[in-house]
């Protein structure tokens, strides 16, 4: 078996210096070197231990990330590494390497202030938090040696997506929230998964009613319902998708296709007991429910 090939792909920066012989006068190079070294003490000041030989080189290796990340955004459409690296050094020229530090610094920043999962609460938007979360992200995607390949970008650009996808069931959940049939629902914690689950299994009975938040004596009334109605199931999921604005349709109609063959749904059409439908519900909405099953 031949051994795999691995491509060396130093970090951006890196790369771009290399051409700066081609790209920049003398002084220009100085120049830069000096906004490097002052991009760096701001780092080990604001993110290390800026008093320690370690923390300077940690914050080395983070300027080097950020800045590689800012060139990357900003050389996003250029697919030839030989001439985005040329189109690098020019930038770090001509625009100066604090707007290319800020670009990438504000990446992260951007990608923090995006929720991680389905489950939010009021610690999401607490400074103190932000701020750990912030730096954790940093440090993560930005840390970058010289000396070896980075892939920190492409790791950017993993989490913006992931998190791109969890902010969009979040809005959905924040929507069916706002529009539940008794009033908003106005508590800060949200299980984003839970309201859509919900508005999906009461979304059965047909009457156009959206349902973020339920308990016992609710659920109740609805089994009874349903099991004396027996409603189309499908006809009343496009009740319900009928009133669900366009940016939060393939979101609904994703899970209804997901549950839609769900032992719940099966269940509270048969004759399975409302205390264990009730637990039923419980793993599916979890503290979406106002009080557990008596």
């Amino acid at each position: 078996m031949l051994p795999a090939i691995v491509i060396e792909k130093l970090p951006r920066l890196i790369r771009a210096i290399r051409h700066l012989a081609d790209s920049a006068t003398p002084e220009e190079a100085a120049g830069l070197a000096d906004e490097l070294a002052g991009i760096t003490a701001m780092v080990a000041e604001k993110f290390t231990n800026d008093r320690t030989a370690e923390g300077i080189q940690r914050a080395q290796l983070l300027t080097v990330g950020g800045m590689s990340l800012g060139l990357e955004y900003l050389l996003e459409d250029e697919t030839d590494d030989e001439v985005g690296d040329k189109a690098a050094a020019g930038i770090l020229i001509s625009e100066g390497a604090e707007l290319v530090f800020q670009q990438g610094f504000r990446l992260i920043r951007e990608l923090a202030a995006l929720p991680e999962d389905t489950l939010v609460g009021e610690y999401d938007t607490d400074p103190v938090y932000a701020q750990r979360r912030l730096k954790e992200l940093f440090v993560d995607i930005c840390t970058a040696d010289p000396g070896e390949t980075w892939s920190g970008y492409e790791r950017y650009l993993g989490q913006l997506k992931q998190r791109q996808d969890v902010q969009a069931i979040v809005r959905a959940a924040q929507w069916l929230r706002r529009h539940h049939y008794e009033g908003a629902v106005q508590d800060p914690d949200l299980n984003a998964e839970g309201v859509i689950a919900l508005a999906i299994v009461f979304g059965i009975e047909g009457d156009g009613r959206i349902v973020a938040r339920t308990n016992h004596k609710e659920f109740e009334r609805f089994v009874k319902a349903v099991r004396k109605n027996k409603p189309d199931f499908d006809s009343g999921w496009a009740t319900l998708l009928e009133n669900i604005p366009a940016p939060h349709h393939g979101i609904i109609a994703n899970r209804i296709a997901i549950y839609r063959n769900s032992d719940i749904l099966r269940d509270i059409a048969g004759a399975t007991p409302m205390k264990q439908l009730f637990v039923e519900l419980e793993n599916f909405a979890g503290s979406e429910l106002d009080a557990e099953y008596p």
